[in-house]
């Protein structure tokens, strides 16, 4: 049963909103909504099998664990783009890399979430079963680990030795500040399975009186009263109805939470104006000057005779501005349906220059919007993305006695995106900014965004988790400031 009212609303039950619904909750005088569009699960043991399995990446065509939407990588790359739609959002069907943005990434942001501001958080979240030290936790609800070198995948022993013959530095936590190189990936992984923030943080914590998690609900406006946020009206199982809330977050990823913003009035005025949307709030910012990791995938042939993989991405190889990624499996064996029959090496532009803007459909807002990418329109980002497949094809073809020799075709690559869209709805203080350095909408009370969207830029690594700190941190920050039942 959906509530009338909560003192807080979150709407999106991705890791982001796992964690805020968890950590909110903690506060029994508190009552919390996480409304979920996709799947919600009442239990871990109600979690199905390809989710939890974190050798399959359960988002292939038609899978009901995920959400397309049309993509325009370049102007003439077209791509559809595959977010999670299940409690725990995309991190509950991702590859479980768990990599740390560095020390770097976090120059672009305000002072107050500096690498020094933010590492107690990171070392919260988790507990590194590996790495002992004060740069990472030990009694954290998220498991990392790293696979040993000696039980990799055949793959990915022979890239290691590849990378370091070729004078990269080994290196043996990817989660610490230091040297590029190659090393083992650290993965939020237990005994096989992908433990997301859905079975670490919410599942354990389902049981509150006070928490409420609805599944199958989408949230279609915010609404609006006095420059304030003061409910969100939702379409679900009992048809369309208007929740009031003391607070409302949104969480809803780095397309749908903007999405929702400009249904809701607060986005750039002009754009709204001509979608036949009232702008309540004129916020320039909303939707433009995305970013995410342009991935160009190299193909090429196993000998046969090799044994299945268990983890899509056990080891990476970073550069300064690159990520060199040896999967273990063609995609068609980790990905059902997705009908990729070759295996690849992804080369990724970790810190590209160029960005994209989130397009509403001009007939229906409500639809699933165009994500506009323009990748490769900054020529030193085609430039360093093409030197990075040269060194593929090089580091591919000295794996001898794994892959074929004569299989690698870089010319028969194909470019796509590692999914990592980020700064929809990005903090800062300047006029394009949308959230302020504790992701609260600029200019409207009771109102927040907490998800990638609010990241200035994509990190340089995987963003899941930074992810999971920021809502960690944003929590723990809000806790007592948040409204509680009288």
């Amino acid at each position: 049963m959906i509530p009338a009212h909560a003192d807080v609303v979150i709407v999106g039950g991705g890791s982001c909103g796992c964690v805020l619904a968890a950590g909110l909750s903690d506060d029994p005088d508190r009552t919390v909504l996480l409304l979920e569009e996709g799947t919600a699960f009442g239990s871990a043991s109600a979690v199905p099998r390809e989710i939890r399995d974190a050798a399959v990446l359960p988002v292939g065509p038609e899978s009901p664990w995920t959400a397309d939407f049309p993509g325009r990588l370049t102007s003439d790359v077209q791509a559809t783009v595959t977010r999670g739609r299940v409690l725990g959002g995309s991190g509950a069907v991702n590859g479980a890399y768990f990599v740390r943005a560095r020390p770097d990434d976090f120059a672009s942001w305000p002072a107050s979430w500096s690498y020094e501001e933010v590492l107690p958080s990171f070392r919260a979240v988790e507990t590194d079963t590996d790495v002992p030290g004060d740069l990472h936790g030990s009694s954290g609800p998220i498991p990392v680990a790293r696979v040993p070198r000696e039980r990799m995948h055949p793959l990915s022993r022979a890239f290691v030795d590849a990378s370091e013959s070729a004078g990269f530095a080994p290196v043996a936590d990817l989660n610490a500040p230091g040297p590029d190189g190659v090393g083992a990936v650290p993965s939020n992984m237990r005994d096989g399975t992908r433990v997301g923030p859905f079975l670490a943080y919410l599942a354990p914590v389902l049981d509150r009186p006070n928490l409420t998690v609805a599944g199958g609900v989408s949230a279609t406006r915010v609404v609006m009263a006095g420059g304030r946020a003061v409910g969100v009206e939702i379409a679900g199982p009992d048809g369309p109805r208007t929740i009031s809330a003391g607070y409302v977050i949104v969480a809803a990823g780095a397309v749908r939470s903007p999405q929702l913003l400009m249904l809701s009035g607060i986005g750039p005025a002009d754009e709204l104006g001509r979608l036949g949307i009232d702008p309540l709030h004129d916020l320039p910012g909303v939707g433009r000057d995305f970013s995410d990791h342009p991935e160009f995938a190299v193909p090429y042939r196993f000998r046969p005779g090799l044994p299945s993989h268990t983890l899509l991405l056990e080891t990476v190889l970073h550069t300064e501005n690159l990520e060199l990624r040896p999967y273990t499996a063609a995609f068609g064996a980790a990905i059902p349906g997705s009908g990729v029959a070759d295996p690849v090496l992804g080369v990724v532009l970790t810190r590209p220059r160029s960005r994209g803007r989130i397009v509403l459909d001009e007939r229906d807002p409500r639809r699933p919007p165009l994500l506009d990418y323009r990748y490769l329109t900054d020529p030193a980002d085609r430039q360093a993305l093409e030197e990075g497949v040269r060194l593929a094809a090089d580091l591919l073809a000295a794996t001898t006695g794994v892959v074929e020799a004569g299989s690698v075709d870089a010319r028969g690559g194909r470019l796509g995106t590692s999914l990592h869209l980020s700064g929809t709805c990005r903090m800062g203080d300047d006029e394009n900014a949308v959230v302020d350095e504790w992701c609260r909408v600029r200019g409207i009370e009771g109102l927040s965004v907490v998800d990638t969207s609010v990241f200035p830029q994509v990190p340089s690594r995987g963003p899941h988790a930074t992810a999971v700190m920021l809502a960690y941190r944003v929590a723990a920050t809000a806790r007592d400031a948040l409204p509680h039942t009288v």
